[in-house]
C-alpha cells in the first residue's frame, strides 16, 4: 500500500494538470474572434477612430501562432505545463497590447485580462499561476500609466485619473482573488481524484489478494487426488523394494515429501476463501477483525478484541453473529487499527458491540490521540490525524472511510478522557448483512 500511494506523491507532478491542443487552440480560437468582432463593431459600427491596421496585426500575430499550433501538433495532444503556461503568457502579452492600443484600463474590455490567469489556475500549478498573475499585474500597471486615447467618437474624451487608478485597484483585486480562488477550488478537485483513485486501487489490491486467497484453496482441492495417488504409488513401492535397496530410501523420500505436499495443501484448504469466484464465506465478526488485524501486529503492541454486550461489558459466551470478510471491510477495519497500533503506547482496545440488528466496532488507544485542531476535517484526502510520521500522506483515513462507506458505515471520531484516540465504526440496523 505504501509503495502505491508512492506513486500518487502529491509533490510529483500531476497528469490532470495539462491541457490538451484542441482545448487551447478552441479557446484562443474563441478569443480571437471576439476580439475582430469588437474592433470591427467599435470601428464600423459606432464610428469611433481606432489604429486598425495595428489593432488587426497584433490579432494576427496571435491567430498565427494559434494556426501554427494546430497544424503542428495533436489536438489529442497534451501541452507540458511549461508549454500551456507560455501560450498564456502570450495571450496576456497580446491582450495587454490590443488594450494599449484601445485606451488601456479604460477601455471595458480589460476585464478579459483575467482570463488566462483563472485558465492558469484551474489547469496548472502554482508557480505557473503565481508567474501568470505578476505579469497580468504588470501590463495592468503598465496600461494605466500609458496608452494610446481610449476610441470614442467624441473628441477630447478622458477619464479621471481617480477612476483609472480605482480601475486599476479592482483589476489587481480580481486578478489575485480570481486567481487563488479558481487554483484552490480546482487542486481540491484534483487532490480529491487523486484520492479516489488511491481508494481504488486500494480495494482492487484487496480484491487481488481474496482472488489469489480462492486460486490456492483450488489449487489446494485440484492437486489432492494426483497427490494422493502418487502417495499410494510410493507407499507400495516402499513396501515391494528389499530394505538393503538404494531405491528404498529413495522411496521412503518420496512418501514422506507427499505427505508434507498433503499437509500444505490441507493447510490451505483450511482459508476461508472458497474457490476463486465464488462468493466469500461468511465468518465471525470478531475473527473478521483479527484477520484485519493480523498484518499489523507489533512485539510491543498489544491488540485486544473483545465481544461486549449493551451494557459494555465483556461477554464472551454471547453467539457472535457471521459477516462476509469483503476487501472493502477488511482493508477498512484494518487501516484504522494499523494507524492505533502505530501511535499506541502499549495496548490497542477493539470493543465489539452487536445489536439486534446492528453493529459497532469501536478502536482505542493509548497513544496521543487526534490533534484536536483536525478532528472535524479527518476523512479529508491528504489531511492526516496524526501527523506526517514515515512519509505518511493522509490518504489511510480517507481511503478506510471510503471503503467502510460502500458497506453503509459511519465512523466517528474522538479522543479518551484518558487519553488516546477512539474510532467508531457503526452500522445502523439492518445495513450489514450479518448472520
Amino acid at each position: 500500500m505504501t509503495a502505491m500511494l508512492d506513486t500518487l506523491d502529491p509533490s510529483r507532478p500531476i497528469t490532470t494538470r495539462t491541457v490538451s491542443v484542441r482545448t487551447l487552440v478552441v479557446i484562443r480560437w474563441v478569443a480571437l474572434a471576439g476580439q475582430v468582432a469588437a474592433l470591427v463593431l467599435v470601428a464600423f459600427g459606432l464610428g469611433s477612430p481606432l489604429p486598425m491596421a495595428l489593432s488587426l496585426s497584433v490579432v494576427a500575430i496571435s491567430a498565427l501562432l494559434n494556426l501554427r499550433l494546430q497544424m503542428r501538433r495533436d489536438g489529442r495532444e497534451r501541452l507540458r505545463e511549461g508549454e500551456a503556461a507560455f501560450y498564456l503568457a502570450f495571450d496576456i502579452a497580446q491582450l495587454s497590447l490590443l488594450l494599449y492600443l484601445t485606451g488601456g484600463l479604460e477601455n471595458p474590455f480589460a476585464l478579459m485580462m483575467l482570463a488566462p490567469v483563472t485558465v492558469s489556475a484551474t489547469i496548472l500549478g502554482r508557480k505557473s499561476t503565481v508567474n501568470l498573475c505578476l505579469l497580468a499585474l504588470l501590463c495592468a500597471t503598465v496600461l494605466a500609466m500609458t496608452h494610446f486615447p481610449l476610441p470614442w467618437s467624441e473628441s477630447e474624451f478622458a477619464l479621471p485619473d481617480l477612476y483609472v487608478t480605482g480601475i486599476w485597484c479592482a483589476l489587481v483585486i480580481a486578478l489575485v482573488f480570481n486567481a487563488a480562488y479558481a487554483w484552490w477550488v480546482a487542486e481540491e478537485a484534483r487532490q480529491l481524484s487523486t484520492a479516489l483513485a488511491a481508494t481504488q486501487q486500494a480495494l482492487a489490491r484487496e480484491q487481488r489478494m481474496a482472488a489469489m486467497g480462492g486460486i490456492a484453496a483450488a489449487a489446494a482441492h485440484e492437486l489432492g487426488s494426483p497427490l494422493a495417488t502418487i502417495a499410494v504409488v510410493a507407499r507400495e513401492l516402499a513396501r515391494e523394494l528389499p530394505k538393503d535397496s538404494d531405491l528404498s530410501e529413495d522411496a521412503q523420500l518420496l512418501l514422506s515429501e507427499s505427505r508434507r505436499c498433503r499437509e500444505i495443501l490441507a493447510s490451505l484448504g483450511r482459508d476461508p476463501t472458497p474457490d476463486a469466484g465464488q462468493p466469500f464465506t461468511a465468518i465471525p465478526v470478531d475473527a473478521l477483525v483479527e484477520q484485519a488485524a493480523a498484518s499489523h501486529q507489533r512485539d510491543d503492541v498489544a491488540v485486544i478484541v473483545e465481544v461486549q454486550d449493551r451494557d459494555g461489558g465483556d461477554d464472551p459466551d454471547r453467539e457472535v453473529p457471521t459477516v462476509v470478510p469483503s476487501p472493502e471491510l477488511l482493508h477498512g477495519i484494518g487501516a484504522f487499527i494499523q494507524n492505533a497500533v502505530q501511535f499506541a503506547q502499549a495496548t490497542v482496545e477493539v470493543a465489539i458491540l452487536v445489536g439486534a440488528r446492528s453493529l459497532t466496532i469501536t478502536i482505542e488507544d493509548d497513544g496521543p490521540g487526534f490533534p484536536l485542531t483536525l478532528l472535524t476535517r479527518l476523512g479529508e484526502p491528504y489531511v492526516s490525524g496524526r501527523g506526517n510520521r514515515d512519509g505518511h500522506m493522509g490518504l489511510g483515513v480517507f481511503i478506510a472511510i471510503t471503503l467502510l462507506g460502500r458497506t453503509g458505515a459511519a465512523v466517528e471520531f474522538s479522543n479518551r478522557r484518558e487519553g488516546g484516540a477512539r474510532v467508531v465504526i457503526r452500522w445502523p440496523d439492518g445495513v450489514l448483512n450479518t448472520g
